[in-house]
């Protein structure tokens, strides 16, 4: 179960926080197979704390020795055993520790692939609609939390929590007075923590929500430097971030006030305990109850409490902290998991035999989300779009009641102007954004007849391509791992791309990406085209592959895409009409719905949207192309 994050004031719906009663269910499900380790570990931390506890009364029996006369013989035993005492600890306390940090790194590993796996399910528009700041405040700030608490503060916690719950044990068995002065103590601690964590729950989530607000207006900002500076909105843009940056300071702020007035309660408590422990040995000394090394021991008992009492609670700080950015993890895996709207589902559930298929899209894109699509027989159409809607949200409707069906091997171009809905349609198509309403068919059996296809039946192309840091070999075994190096020259041959790629530094071992070799956006998109030919999808969708490349190298890639979707069938978003000339059909998408469909010279001798928007596109070049 989660809840809807507090929305800052960028207007981006941001992703969910997941309430108290679902992270803590998600904490157990991510220990559950471990729990031997935790168990052996926790044992083993009992084991060391209660040889430790051995150190007080040792020391009382000094202080009996000393106090009575005895001979200073008398003193090697105690001693002896204090050194024992010491050895044993140290070794037990270490494998114990051991072990606990092994656990917490392992549920810290587990966690971590969990939520990138779900974060690459996330529907495209849903992450729109957060933005890229809020993903990116918790895919770091809220991991490096966590995994902070789990190194430091999960092993400390157990072992202040068995020192505790011990000591208090052994107060008990030199004099059960003992344990009733110490417990005077525990009202204001427990008021402590009862203050300290009803204040910082919600202060560390909005501190959380604040930096996700900050980073993604930074962001923007520097993202859209060039326009900020065209525009000259440099000042308003510097006065939002800053504005956002004083509310993370602000509440930075509030949580050190809190965690000092913590530490203030915290003294008054040990002062109380203390002060009643030693009034309590003295009246029991006094009495003959007791020796005066008891009461000594009773005294160290308590004064070993600061620590652990202190780490308990002043870990509580961590605890929220982590607690609150395990919410925000969870929320984002448990979104991932939400099932398919019931409309969806009904749809679906009309075709007989239907089946979800697998669906990856262009290697470093987000994989799909559960789109309801069905399994279709190779004598049907490749792909069947029945009356599908879509909207980014109350009053946003991008499609409406749109249905195509795409013939198996047949090219379609999307054609429209900006804003038609011809990018939704075509995520839709490739699963990876999930329509309103209505259903998509998609391929399910194999793509051609070359290695590894039917493994991938559709896959995305977009102009925004992202080349992975890594050798350009390994970039391209993204979409088959399996691939040879023959392969990947053949796949590179098939979209006009090899020459270069060979003439690299290193050839195909060249190191790309971020601090590798950079490859311009035309390169760029010629290897995401190779890895298409590589992962040999029986459904291929382009939105507007060939954009990025500029007038100079616009031909070269549609040339290049021409081939990868060679043999197989293509729903091409077309950026410029040259691929829809190049089509065997064209779609017209206007205001998110078909206006028009049919071959090009069809289309265009209509006198219709298309041939409005060709004539347009045609008058605007110095050489109109020939059909």
């Amino acid at each position: 179960m989660t809840t809807d994050s507090p929305t800052p004031d960028t207007g981006a719906e941001l992703l969910p926080i997941a309430t108290p009663a679902r992270t803590r269910a998600a904490l157990r499900t991510l220990i559950r197979p471990d729990r031997g380790l935790a168990l052996t570990g926790i044992g083993i931390l009992v084991a060391a704390t209660a040889v430790g506890l051995l150190v007080q009364p040792l020391l009382g029996r000094i202080v009996d020795i000393v106090a009575d006369g005895r001979p200073a013989g008398d003193l090697t035993l105690p001693v002896v055993l204090l050194v024992a005492v010491a050895v044993v600890q140290g070794l037990t306390t270490t494998l114990g520790l051991t072990r606990i940090a092994r656990l917490g790194e392992t549920v810290l590993a587990r966690l971590r692939e969990r939520f990138v796996e779900r974060a690459l399910n996330l529907p495209a528009d849903r992450l729109e609609r957060a933005g890229a700041g809020d993903l990116t405040a918790r895919v770091t700030g809220d991991v490096a939390r966590v995994a902070e608490a789990v190194r430091s503060a999960l092993p400390e916690m157990a072992r202040s929590v068995l020192a505790i719950l011990l000591t208090l044990g052994a107060l008990a068995l030199l004099d059960v007075r003992f344990l009733l002065a110490a417990l005077l103590a525990v009202p204001v601690q427990l008021l402590t923590a009862r203050w300290y964590v009803r204040r910082a729950l919600t202060l560390y989530a909005d501190q959380r929500v604040a930096n996700g607000a900050q980073q993604q207006q930074l962001l923007e900002t520097i993202g859209g430097a060039v326009t900020v500076r065209g525009h000259r909105l440099e000042e308003q843009h510097t006065e939002r971030s800053a504005g956002r940056s004083r509310k993370a300071v602000d509440l930075t702020m509030r949580s050190v006030n809190l965690v000092l007035g913590f530490y203030g309660r915290l003294h008054i408590a040990e002062y109380i305990g203390l002060a009643a422990v030693l009034i309590a040995g003295f009246w029991l000394v006094r009495d003959g109850a007791v020796s005066i090394g008891t009461a000594t021991a009773a005294a160290l008992y308590f004064h070993s409490l600061f620590g652990p009492v202190n780490a308990a609670l002043v870990l509580l700080d961590d605890a929220q902290s982590a607690a609150a950015g395990l919410a925000r993890l969870v929320g984002v895996t448990d979104l991932a998991e939400q099932p398919e709207p019931e409309a969806g589902k009904a749809e679906a559930g009309k075709a007989e035999a239907a089946k979800p298929t697998a669906v990856k899209p262009e290697a470093g894109k987000a994989a799909p989300a559960s789109v309801p699509r069905q399994r279709i027989a190779s004598s049907e159409a490749a792909v069947a779009v029945n009356e599908v809607s879509h909207a980014y949200g109350p009053g946003r409707p991008v499609l409406h009641e749109v249905s195509l069906s795409l013939e198996p091997g047949e090219h379609v171009a999307l054609v429209g102007t900006s804003g038609a809905g011809k990018s939704t349609l075509a995520r839709i198509v490739a699963g990876v954004q999930q329509p309103t309403s209505g259903t998509v068919t998609a391929p399910a059996g194999p793509g051609s007849a070359s290695a590894g296809a039917g493994e991938h039946p559709v896959v995305l192309v977009t102009q925004e391509v992202h080349v992975f840091t890594g050798t350009l070999a390994e970039d391209l075994r993204l979409a088959r791992p399996d691939a040879s190096d023959a392969d990947l020259r053949t796949a590179l041959a098939t979209v006009h791309a090899l020459d270069w790629a060979e003439a690299l530094p290193d050839g195909l071992a060249t190191v790309v990406g971020e601090g590798g070799h950079r490859l311009d956006p035309a390169r760029a998109q010629q290897l995401a085209l190779a890895r298409l030919v590589l992962a040999d999808p029986a459904l291929a969708v382009l939105d507007e592959a060939t954009a990025e490349a500029g007038s100079a190298g616009a031909r070269v890639l549609e040339r290049s895409a021409e081939a990868a979707l060679a043999g197989r069938t293509a729903l091409v978003v077309a950026h410029r009409l040259t691929q829809a000339v190049a089509a065997d059909r064209v779609v017209v998408l206007e205001a998110g719905r078909v206006v028009e469909s049919g071959p090009h010279d069809e289309l265009r001798d209509a006198d219709g949207p298309y041939a409005a928007l060709w004539r347009a596109w045609s008058g605007s070049r110095t050489t109109a192309p020939h059909p």
